[in-house]
């Protein structure tokens, strides 16, 4: 079956640059007959399929599956040369409970636990039947992702987690990634392109309904393609400092962790349909990145055992709490910044850290005395801050800053640590949904043929979102949009 269901490329511009954009993605070129090119005009360039997906990221790709499997077609816009998004730059993991891959590694867990605790974490902001939709969900989306070939079979802890429920590839390599990966290949081998350089630019309606988009491809065409319904996946606005000014005037001057393409484009068109807004001031700062340029340190860092230490060479925040603590945390010391710091033993647990290493982003040492000396820190204080710790973790109870997790002492070993400071990460406001998908208006009023997914949505995380959660809400919303909008 074609991509198309109707088709029309007309102009020998515009249908050399759409087979431009198409080669290479895993499809075919559409055919363009030489009568259509010589006797239109580029004004008149259309396209016709069931559903419009705008953004390749994670929530992109698993709705425009969905739409496949449901036996429609659907066109995929992607404003950037490659896809994935934000999530090729997740690395965590993928929160979900009861869980197949739990069960196997002996750990006990339950969807109301993951609901309370994304509820606690969120600081009761989020709306209570989104998280119910997400919690109950997430699971499926594992052993979704499983059975279209990805690897989930390494579990870890994030901050806010009460457990065990971080969902990874073997050995703790990035996740977000094999999320894209997968979804991808899947993709390819259904023969689903994605028309990568092209921005889409307006959600056109009629009469309340949505009937399609408008788009521009990198040279400046402009593309109408007409859909039975859209799916909006462009992600939050991490990228748009103004943006975040506009709502949040306090993150002046932050960096980011968001790759160049989340600037908001998605809540701005929808806005223009008269969509309704949630919790836009909503806001997350991810605590370990690097000062220069927001390079994230994965959380799961810390979560394997990594301490944070100040300038003085002390633990000041216990390292596994929300993201929003440790960030204020962190900027309240010298410089507004601290040091990961762990042994090789946690290194080797996590496969992310080897990447870190490889990039030259940690300072080494192979005893904690010769880490002192580079960092110009005194050694005892940090040998005296381990011992304390290892003297926790052997006691099973952190008497200092009540950590509740702790999977191993820091003994021995090749020594690291790593600058950090918070940058800004995730914006949890967006649009406003209901448990379908569907984009509300802000008198609660469903915009007929319009479906949101991702970070572009408000309302699934609250006042602070929970590491391993925006991969679980990506797949889970993902899919029901994809499902939906099929309908």
């Amino acid at each position: 079956m074609s991509l198309f269901k109707n088709k029309k490329v007309l102009g020998l511009t515009s249908a050399l640059v759409l087979a431009s954009m198409l080669v290479g993605c895993g499809g075919t070129t559409p055919s363009t007959s030489t009568e259509d090119i010589e006797n239109n005009t580029p004004e008149e360039q259309v396209l016709e399929t069931d559903v419009v997906v705008i953004g390749a990221g994670g929530a992109g790709l698993a709705s425009a599956l969905e739409v496949r499997n449901a036996g429609k077609e659907a066109i995929i816009l992607e404003k950037m040369p490659v896809v994935g998004g934000n999530t090729l730059r997740a690395t965590g993991g993928l929160n979900a409970a009861e869980t197949s891959v739990q069960s196997e590694l002996g750990i006990e867990d339950s969807k109301d636990k993951f609901y309370e605790d994304t509820m606690k974490g969120g600081h009761d902001k989020n709306i209570p039947e989104l998280v119910k939709t997400l919690t109950q969900n997430a699971a499926d989306a594992v052993e979704w992702l499983i059975d279209l070939g990805g690897d989930f079979t390494n579990v870890g802890r994030l901050g806010g987690a009460s457990n065990d429920r971080a969902h990874r590839p073997e050995g703790g390599d990035p996740v977000g990634p094999e999320v894209v990966s997968t979804l991808r290949t899947v993709l390819e081998d259904k023969g689903m392109e994605v028309m990568t350089n092209t921005t889409a630019t307006e959600v056109l309606s009629e009469d309340g309904v949505v009937t399609g988009v408008v788009a521009e491809d990198e040279e400046g065409n402009e593309l109408t393609i007409l859909a039975d319904a859209v799916i909006i996946s462009t992600g939050g606005f991490g990228a748009n400092s103004e943006m975040q000014v506009e709502y949040n005037s306090e993150l002046e001057g932050f960096g980011t962790t968001n790759h160049p393409g989340a600037t908001g484009d998605g809540i701005k068109m929808a806005l223009e349909l008269g969509a309704g807004l949630t919790q836009i001031k909503e806001i997350q700062t991810h605590p370990t990145t690097l000062p220069n340029d927001g390079y994230m340190i994965t959380e799961a860092v810390r979560g394997n055992g990594a301490l944070l230490i100040n300038r003085d060479g002390e633990r000041f925040i216990d390292e596994i709490e929300t993201r929003d603590v440790v960030s204020e945390a962190i900027l309240s010391q010298e410089n507004g910044t601290a040091f990961l710091f762990f042994n090789q033993e946690i290194a080797d647990s996590l496969g992310a850290i080897d990447g870190y290493i490889k990039r030259g982003l940690t300072v080494e040492g192979e005893t904690i005395e010769e880490l002192a000396e580079t960092l110009e820190i005194p050694a005892d204080k940090i040998t005296e801050t381990v011992e304390k710790y290892n003297g926790f973790v052997a006691a099973g109870e952190d008497t200092d800053f009540n950590r509740a997790d702790m999977p191993r002492s820091i003994e021995g070993g090749k020594y690291y640590a790593i600058q950090v400071t918070p940058s800004v990460h995730h914006t949890m406001g967006g649009l406003t949904i209901n448990t379908d998908a569907q984009v509300l208006t802000e008198d609660g009023e469903v915009i007929e043929g319009l479906f949101a997914a991702g970070e572009v949505v408000g309302g699934v995380h609250g006042g602070n979102r929970l590491g391993g959660n925006a991969l679980a809400d990506i797949v889970v919303f993902g899919r029901i949009a994809g499902q939906n909008a099929a309908k």
